[in-house]
């Protein structure tokens, strides 16, 4: 039989010749049919390779294991866990050499452990109880498999572009800008400040003075008249002492009461301002 396929076509009933003979193809590559198998394909051996499980290194193909066939992390059985490990050497070395180098440093370090338990204990110190030939391998254990889950926790946390988007929000803003009500504490510390600085030049004089909350509050709509923004700090005297520094206060307190004024701040801790109120 042909490698290619061909078709006869039914002639009854259809008025087709017998002769003509349709070739079915076998694949398209770049939309155009393909009718028989190219002579010249090579496909390398290595091509396609199944990786069952894939370890980031020894460390982490021994906590496999251990983990595994639950095996004490403190009490290691080195002879089981040596043959499984050897097992797996053994197979990677087939299919990477330059892999299997890392792999082999710690399988000669595991025969050499297993080799060490089979002897005598020896104490370093006399009189001090025999070191544990498995203790180094597993205090780097133990350390990889927090390293490795302190690793997990971090990728699971969420990440921009992964698990979430960050959207953009358009806000309509209206013709007539309205700003945020300044709260109390700003504006106590605005009123701390400018009394801090009075002090700084005020002149130690005793005077007795009547002054009137309704001058003053003239004088603040006089200074606002014709500018749009006016800083808080530039409606006060400091020069003229405490006493006129308080009446002043009083007075813009009074105008913000009446709504003839309004006073504003673009955002937390940001300079306030002072403005006249717009009129209906």
């Amino acid at each position: 039989m042909n490698d290619i396929a061909s078709v006869e076509a039914d002639g009854h009933g259809h008025g087709d010749s017998p002769d003509v003979i349709d070739q079915v193809a076998l694949a398209r590559l770049y939309g155009e049919p393909l009718f028989a198998m190219p002579q010249d394909l090579y496909i390398p051996p290595d091509a396609l390779e199944v990786f069952l499980e894939a370890f980031e290194g020894p460390l982490d193909l021994l906590l496999y294991l251990i983990r595994k066939q639950n095996f004490n992390i403190l009490d290691i059985p080195m002879a089981a866990l040596t043959r499984q490990y050897l097992s797996y050497v053994d197979e990677i070395r087939s299919r990477n050499l330059e892999l299997a180098a890392e792999y082999l440093l710690m399988a000669a370090m595991l025969i050499e452990i297993k080799s060490r338990m089979l002897l005598p204990p020896k104490a370093a110190v006399p009189g001090a109880e025999p070191e544990d030939p498995r203790a180094e391998l597993v205090r780097r254990l133990l350390e990889y498999e927090q390293m490795k889950l302190a690793a997990a926790k971090l990728n699971a946390l969420p990440q921009y572009g992964r698990d979430f988007l960050r959207a953009q929000v358009t806000i309509e803003q209206s013709l007539q800008p309205r700003f945020p009500d300044v709260h109390v504490a700003d504006l106590q510390s605005a009123w701390r400040d400018i009394l801090q600085r009075a002090r700084l030049v005020q002149h130690h004089t005793i005077t007795r003075e009547e002054l009137s909350v309704r001058e003053y509050m003239s004088y603040v709509l006089r200074s606002l008249q014709g500018r749009r923004f006016v800083p808080f700090e530039e409606l006060f005297q400091p020069e003229k002492g405490q006493t006129v520094l308080v009446v002043t206060f009083i007075a813009l307190l009074e105008l913000a009461k009446e709504t003839l004024i309004e006073i504003t701040q673009a955002e937390a801790f940001a300079p306030i301002y002072v403005r006249l109120a717009y009129s209906s």
